[in-house]
């Protein structure tokens, strides 16, 4: 049987330029489970936002590595993360978007928990009218919760608890925001795209490097190959580019910008002077993943509904260009020619290289354990 090791064979060969994961890391249910139990395990994921949550009771369940979550405003206002699994039967407890009031109830024997994960009751479970049983302890059957931490709109976390300080784990891309006022940030408006048919890499590897912008979004942006510069910083990496004359983000993209990830999965653009856009990116299969984008304005800046449905439309045919080379990319690791992974730009490829660097790493040290 081939180990995780023995697919990544031909990444690790000494070769000029450099070779790009092979295409079992794309596609093979394998490689996809040995992400789950690393990647998307040890570090800081991005799972939701925190605008969606508004009021207490507010709830969001999402799927992470195969494990359903959920996401809580609680009384006090602070988002908790939770695995969404009723303690009795471990159904999953909500299974949309919804207010749930003061108490999470499960559908199927109405066990209630208030918003902090605490049960709070388990109707006639030794009986009729009888709400306890010989040596049943409530306090033991709470909620498990999921470390959790928010960062701005973003909410991140970590499945197996032992992550470093998310901001110490953030600390390189927090460096390359600084200047921006973050109560003047705003969010106004989020693009839905649903389900991607790709591997949640090329999605992240497209952001990350600059070398197909001049060529896939000739229409939507102008920004050339020329004036950009790839980001490789540890676990912060993409690219940016820099331009002496800027003629906006309306109709077409063409202001100084930065590309930025934060390893696994967290991607947000900066576009200067006053915009963001930040990406929820779940992968839910080898071959599948879903996204959103929420724009934002970062100097307090009032833009008319027009504006604002002109940037939606930029960025909805921005993600589209982008997600029909994805798509493709998939379509293309079924092909043997794809097994050798494929040659990397040492020019506008390294942020990716260092990417795929990361990927390997977790996945591999998980086999040696």
């Amino acid at each position: 049987m081939n180990t995780i090791s023995s697919l990544l064979k031909s990444f690790y060969e000494e070769t000029t330029p450099k070779r790009g994961l092979p295409a079992a890391a794309y596609k093979d249910a394998k490689f996809w489970e040995a992400e789950c139990a690393s990647v998307f395990t040890r570090n800081w994921v991005c799972v939701g936002f925190a605008h969606e949550l508004q009021a207490a009771g507010d709830a969001v369940p999402v799927t992470l590595a195969g494990h359903p979550l959920l996401l809580v405003r609680n009384m006090a206002g602070e988002i908790r993360a939770f695995h969404n699994i009723c303690r009795h039967r471990c159904l999953t407890l909500v299974d949309a978007p919804k207010n749930v009031g003061k108490l999470i109830r499960c559908p199927y024997h109405a066990w209630a928990y208030d918003l902090d994960g605490k049960l709070r009751a388990a109707p006639h479970f030794g009986g009729v009218n009888e709400h306890q049983a010989e040596g049943f302890d409530a306090s033991q059957n709470s909620l498990v919760p999921v470390r959790s931490h928010v960062w701005n709109d973003w909410v991140f976390v970590n499945l197996d608890g032992n992550a470093p300080d998310f901001d110490a784990y953030s600390a390189s891309m927090q460096a390359r925001l600084e200047g921006i006022d973050w109560d003047k940030v705003d969010c106004i408006g989020t693009l839905d795209f649903g389900e991607i048919a790709c591997n949640w890499k090329f999605i992240m590897e497209n952001f990350i490097e600059p070398y197909h912008v001049q060529f896939v979004h000739a229409s939507t942006t102008d920004q050339p190959l020329a004036d950009h510069y790839t980001i490789v910083d540890g676990n912060c990496l993409g690219s940016a580019v820099d331009l002496d004359e800027e003629i906006g983000t309306s109709g077409s993209l063409g202001v100084s910008s930065r590309y930025l990830t934060l390893y696994p999965n967290f991607i947000l653009g900066r576009y200067f002077p006053d915009q963001m856009g930040v990406y929820l990116n779940i992968p839910t299969g080898p071959g599948t993943m879903v996204q959103k984008r929420t724009l934002y304005t970062t100097e307090g800046q009032t833009l008319t509904p027009d504006a604002i449905e002109g940037l939606k439309k930029l960025w909805w045919d921005v993600h589209k260009e982008d997600h029909e080379m994805t798509e493709r990319l998939q379509l293309g690791r079924s092909s043997t020619v794809s097994e050798a992974g494929g040659v990397l730009s040492p020019a506008w490829e390294d942020s990716v290289r260092a990417f795929q660097e990361l990927v390997a790493q977790d996945v591999t040290t998980l086999e040696k354990h």
